[in-house]
């Protein structure tokens, strides 16, 4: 029978050791997330900001647009 409580107190061990470790991976990949999505959101605010100075541009461009060149 004490063979048997060593056995498990030694796998209630090793499970927790694992679970441990587990814990602060998923910490680590959820840190990694949250900067990426900030990334992301800032990444996504600059090319919208970059759409409209683009089409602002285009309007506020002299001559006709989609003109052809005049050698047609």
């Amino acid at each position: 029978m004490t063979n048997e409580i060593k056995t498990l107190s030694e796998r209630i061990d090793a499970l927790e050791t694992r679970l441990a470790y587990q814990d602060d991976t998923i910490e680590t990949l959820n840190q990694t997330i949250t900067a990426q999505w900030k990334q992301i959101d800032t990444l996504t605010r600059q090319v919208a900001q970059l759409n409209e100075r683009l089409h602002e541009a285009e309007a506020n461009a002299p001559g006709p647009a989609n003109e052809p060149p005049p050698h047609y």
